[in-house]
């Protein structure tokens, strides 16, 4: 079944799935620039790992709490020496939660030159560790080797949780931003903005001057990967979107998934 909206689908964002789009959608884009590409070029897929921690924000994030002090109520009562108070003592144990590193794989694409092994363009596909605490120091910190690198940078964020990428100026409000940053144009670059309603835009794909720049369509290949995973199978539909959305969002939302299964239902009854 395809996914009823016209862009992109805010239920895979959802902490439970978005592991699997990230990978699909790193795969998918890898396949279809594969033929296009060859011989000059070739697509890899590279990956980063780092240790992260449960810092406060995270676990505000996740909606976790961690308790300072736990205090048990005591199975029999507290006989107190008048002249010296004492604290009484502990049979029991509960179970905290705590800090921990956590080892975080992130994968990503590179565009590499046959002849010369040269990255000519990475591509990036956001992850909410990616907007957040450790993992964004990293993914920033890694975003501005590139940026002052010869090497092209496309950043494709289709995540409404977490703080935007930084960019330089005012820039419209949006859901979701694709970000072309040619080497040859910056500190200039080419900003996708684009809201739930509206389709994932195309973008030409970045490479040496001078060479043809390939389409790359997001909207039909995050079209093919939800069906080829059966994602409807695994979302349900009457329950809102994580992240939730706004009212006006919200309304929308129930208007489009009203007309979407009436018309499925219509087809299902035709047939």
């Amino acid at each position: 079944m395809a996914s009823p909206f016209p862009g992109m689908n805010p239920y895979l964002e959802n902490p439970d799935l978005w592991s699997e789009v990230h990978h699909r959608l790193i795969s998918a884009i890898a396949i279809s620039l594969a033929s296009i590409l060859r011989p000059k070029y070739r697509v890899a897929i590279d990956k980063r790992v780092y240790l992260t921690d449960l810092t406060t924000d995270a676990r505000k994030s996740q909606n976790l709490v961690i308790p300072d002090i736990s205090l048990l109520s005591q199975k029999s009562p507290i006989h107190l020496n008048p002249t010296i108070a004492t604290l009484p003592v502990q049979s029991e144990f509960v179970t905290v939660t705590i800090p921990v590193a956590e080892e975080v794989t992130e994968s990503y694409l590179e565009i590499r030159e046959v002849a010369t092994g040269y990255v000519v363009t990475v591509i990036e596909i956001l992850s909410p560790t990616n907007k957040r605490g450790k993992g964004r120091e990293t993914y920033e910190d890694k975003r501005q080797e590139i940026l002052a690198s010869p090497t092209n940078l496309v950043e494709i964020d289709l995540l409404r949780i977490g703080k935007p990428m930084p960019i330089m100026g005012k820039i419209p409000e949006s859901h979701y931003r694709l970000l072309v940053a040619r080497k040859n144009s910056r500190p200039l670059a080419q900003l996708y903005p684009f809201s739930l309603r509206s389709s994932i835009p195309k973008f030409s794909l970045p490479l040496k001057l001078g060479d043809t720049e390939p389409v790359v369509d997001l909207q039909h290949l995050l079209g093919e990967i939800y069906e080829q995973a059966s994602f409807d199978l695994a979302i349900d539909y009457t329950q809102q979107p994580i992240p939730p959305l706004k009212e006006e969002d919200k309304i929308w939302l129930q208007e489009i998934l009203k007309l979407h299964f009436s018309l499925t239902q219509e087809k299902i009854d035709e047939d």
